[in-house]
């Protein structure tokens, strides 16, 4: 799975567990938690309009028929009913300690809940990337490198010297070797070697990793080797151990060739080899680096 599709997944998966903690959060706070139970609803009181217009009758009239008149215009007396609740009256009042309660609660769930939410969703994501499986493209699948005759042609030189192609999507150094100096070495036997029929030049995939700690391991086109910088590790260019503390020979990819006549190397098999009793190649053949 390409690295943006993973990315816009976990993106979408932060999202929907965010969304679910604010989500958490507020439903635990239930309906009636605001300062306000309920809404405010009721009817016009008609006793508080007819008791409004008697009063405006006695002030503005010398008592004759302009207060029945005033009296008689108000609507007509309903029974006596209970009123309606008073939302703001009839509200519980919190005490300070309930009320400092209730406001930790809130915070502690709210933080609880969006950076919990993030922390969860951030590790999913990890294992998500982790463990999805690499259905193709990336280290640990086959790679595509390039034409046989191109990296020949870039390889070998006029002079009989060679140039290791690197190439960094395989982690991989290519190096040539012949078919006559595979037999009787430690790499008899394996998927290694590729593109040396018909007396052509082969070639091979060498993991740039440094077998004694892991660090890359460049090429000195001097020695005509590859030299470790971090502990002075040395090999020949065929990756073959010639000094230092490593314990066996650089790694190497299996690699083949496809119907294009283009070298694939299979970063996801990697073979081990000890150290070489004899060598392939002479090393140093100039000036170290290292």
């Amino acid at each position: 799975m390409e690295p943006t599709t993973i990315f816009i997944i976990g993106i979408a998966v932060a999202a929907v567990l965010a969304a679910a903690a604010v989500f958490t959060v507020a439903f635990r706070r239930g309906p009636d938690a605001g300062p306000v139970a309920g809404t405010a609803t009721g009817a016009l009181d008609k006793r508080a309009i007819r008791r409004d217009l008697a009063a405006r009758a006695e002030v503005h009239n010398d008592g004759a028929g302009t207060d029945a008149a005033l009296v008689a215009e108000a609507p007509p007396e309903e029974p006596l009913t209970d009123p309606a609740p008073d939302p703001i009256l009839d509200r519980e009042e919190l005490s300070a300690e309930e009320f400092g309660i209730a406001r930790r609660q809130f915070f502690n769930r709210a933080i609880l809940g969006l950076f919990g939410g993030a922390f969860l969703g951030g590790l999913g994501i990890s294992f998500l990337a982790f463990l999805w499986p690499k259905l193709g493209g990336g280290f640990g699948s086959p790679i595509t490198v390039g034409t046989l005759d191109a990296l020949r042609s870039e390889i070998a030189q006029g002079d009989g010297t060679f140039v290791p192609k690197f190439a960094a999507a395989a982690q991989a150094w290519i190096v040539p070797f012949t078919a006559d100096s595979l037999a009787g070495t430690s790499f008899d036997g394996l998927p290694v070697l590729a593109g040396d029929t018909d007396g052509e030049l082969g070639l091979m995939a060498l993991w740039q990793r440094c077998v004694h700690l892991g660090c890359r391991v460049p090429a000195c086109i001097s020695s005509q080797g590859f030299e470790c910088p971090c502990h002075g590790s040395k090999y020949n260019m065929h990756g073959e151990y010639q000094d230092g503390p490593a314990p066996r020979n650089l790694d190497r990819f299996a690699v083949e060739v496809n119907d294009r006549g283009e070298l694939i190397v299979q970063t996801g098999e990697v073979f081990q080899t000890a150290r070489a009793q004899t060598k392939t190649v002479a090393y140093p053949q100039g000036p170290n680096c290292q």
